[in-house]
């Protein structure tokens, strides 16, 4: 399994995502859309807006959160079946 997280150090969802991963013994690799150059511009080609946090599992972007919701928990331990 192959995961990078699209983050910025500023946003709440993603050290959300990010605490989730961690927790569940997930190995990622961060991109931080601030710091690279064109990662804002991947997360908009990808997905049509600029959105964080985003996930690219095994090449399939997912968008780990609702706008109003936060993080998905539930449906991100599904996703990597761990418990919640």
């Amino acid at each position: 399994m192959e995961l990078t997280v699209y983050s910025a150090s500023w946003c709440r969802d993603c050290r959300e995502a990010k605490k989730f991963l961690t927790r569940h013994n997930i190995p990622f690799t961060e991109v931080d859309i601030e710091l690279v150059p064109g990662a804002a511009d991947e997360v908009l080609e990808n997905v049509g807006k600029r959105a964080i946090p985003q996930f690219v599992l095994d090449g399939k972007w997912i968008q780990p959160y609702k706008p109003g919701r936060g993080f998905l928990h539930a449906e991100m331990a599904e996703l990597f079946n761990v418990k919640e």
